[in-house]
């Protein structure tokens, strides 16, 4: 019987679905993750595919349990924990995991994040890797979901008091059109990390 071994657990990887909470038509990403990273990377991943510029605050929520980045002053709520210091496959379920992912305490962009189908990676492919999605992520500090479609709304209604200059902020900004290529090359900079360290693993285990 084939045991696991170190590189094994590296190069499992699960589905990860990440759904805009409240979008209409909806907002979501399609990416295959390493079982083997933090819970401080997968949130690196998130913001990489959804087009997040990691501005603000955080906070994952998996069975009742916050995980996060500690912070000197807990506004009276238990603090976090340390999401650098909890892997992904330790807070997995058989079958299908969800896990509530808040983004920007005062805009407060919430997103499911599925994690299902855990399996062997390729050895030959990079991952985290980005398979599939729909529509622009909303620009960062526009209000929220409703502040986003209010936005949107008043650049389409010339009569608005503000379509002026929320067509300048806004700019070419098309909320149907989904970029991939700078999504890709976000993704692969945090696999080159992960080969890094996928090559020194290989080299323990030669030597």
């Amino acid at each position: 019987m084939h045991r696991p071994t170190a590189i094994d657990s590296f190069t499992q990887i699960a589905t990860l679905r990440i759904d805009l909470k409240d979008s209409d038509p909806p907002i979501w990403r399609q990416v295959e993750v390493p079982t083997s990273i933090t819970l401080k990377v997968l949130h690196d991943i998130v913001q990489a595919a959804m087009g997040w510029f990691d501005y603000h605050l955080w906070e994952m929520m998996i069975d009742g349990q916050a995980y996060g980045i500690p912070m000197d002053d807990d506004w009276g709520t238990p603090p976090p924990k340390n999401a650098s210091r909890v892997r992904l496959r330790d807070v997995l379920s058989p079958g299908t995991t969800t896990i509530a992912y808040s983004y920007d305490f005062g805009d407060d962009w919430q997103h499911t994040l599925t994690l299902s189908d855990v399996r062997q990676g390729d050895p030959a492919i990079a991952y985290p890797r980005f398979i599939i999605g729909e529509r622009n992520c909303p620009p960062e500090d526009c209000g929220g979901i409703s502040g986003f479609y209010e936005v949107l709304d008043a650049r389409s209604d010339p009569t608005h008091e503000e379509h002026a200059d929320i067509c300048r902020w806004l700019d070419d900004y098309d909320p149907e059109e989904l970029d991939i290529f700078p999504i890709q090359v976000a993704l692969g900079r945090i696999a080159a990390k992960r080969n890094a360290a996928a090559k020194r693993i290989i080299s323990k285990k030669g030597s």
